[in-house]
């Protein structure tokens, strides 16, 4: 079945003026620190991995996998980002992936944005690097796993604040929303744990060094920029063939009854993962993918060197 994205992330209408402000001061301080303390640990040869790391969490996020229920899931990739790249730089990468998302292909409102960064991208990078970094001197076997639980505590963790914020905005009750939410994403992260620990899973086969104390000095070989760039390109090719079914806020929203609450952007791009003169087409699909895959590896690759010129 060839299916064109729908938008997954919070939609302007669900969280309260105060409460979207209130998450947009949180996430802009939390990059504020991302970008001070990348400034000052940022190297050359890290640049090119977070270029190639956002552009495959972009495409990823396009492939919506089933669960139970008439439900669909997609990875956030926080967990990943961060344990590839360090928690700052990971932070970084989730940002521009969501900012593109919203701004690009109007998936995840305006005014909240700011929340769905905090949410998908700052939460999940924090839990993912902390959890792995725990067991930074243990087996393989043992981060493997332990990234695997980081990666679906991320996603309850995201599916808890969100619940949180349309409590405090008055769009649900807590206790009624909390269950749905974690009910539903409690599936969805294992998902997120399967594909974590199977990219981690590939690059310590490949590329252990990247993982590793010596990381730095490892990534001078192009051979896994390219790797990446086929990988991405591969995933959202993909991409028309992913789930139709509702992803878990949405599933959530409509079994409580606020999803007529969610507002339109004021603006069309790349609507719907779609490329508006190609219509609703797997190759509208695969173009918008890769437009947007480019911008924001391009995003990260301009933020990359102005960091690293500036420090």
């Amino acid at each position: 079945m060839l299916y064109s994205p729908e938008p997954l992330h919070i939609p302007d209408g669900f969280l309260s003026l105060t409460v979207s402000i209130i998450c947009w001061v949180i996430s802009a301080l939390t990059i504020s620190v991302a970008v001070s303390r990348s400034n000052k640990s940022l190297g050359e040869r890290q640049i090119p991995l977070m270029g190639i790391m956002a552009a495959f969490i972009f495409a990823a996020q396009m492939i919506n996998f089933p669960v139970a229920g008439g439900t669909s899931g997609h990875l956030l990739g926080g967990a990943l980002a961060a344990i590839t790249l360090g928690p700052w730089a990971g932070m970084l990468v989730m940002t521009a992936v969501i900012s593109v998302q919203a701004l690009l292909l109007q998936d995840g409102g305006l005014l909240v944005m700011g929340a769905n960064i905090l949410n998908m991208g700052l939460i999940t990078a924090a839990i993912g690097y902390g959890l792995y970094r725990s067991v930074s001197t243990g087996s393989r076997t043992l981060k493997l796993t332990v990234a695997g639980i980081a990666a679906w505590l991320s996603v309850m963790a995201g599916a808890l604040f969100t619940s949180l914020q349309l409590w405090l905005s008055g769009t649900s009750q807590l206790q009624v929303v909390i269950p749905a939410m974690l009910g539903v994403h409690a599936l969805i992260g294992l998902g997120e744990a399967f594909i974590t620990v199977a990219a981690l899973t590939f690059i310590f086969q490949t590329r252990p060094d990247l993982l590793g104390k010596n990381s730095e000095s490892a990534m001078g070989s192009r051979g896994w920029v390219v790797a990446g760039v086929l990988i991405s390109l591969a995933v959202i090719l993909l991409s028309p063939l992913a789930s139709a079914d509702p992803d878990g806020l949405e599933r959530v929203a409509g079994d409580l009854g606020f999803r007529a609450q969610g507002a339109e952007a004021p603006y069309q791009i790349l609507p719907d993962y779609t490329v508006p003169f190609l219509g609703e087409t797997a190759l509208s699909t695969i173009i918008a993918g890769m437009i947007g895959a480019a911008v924001v590896g391009a995003i990260i690759l301009l933020l990359g060197q102005a960091m690293k010129a500036k420090s």
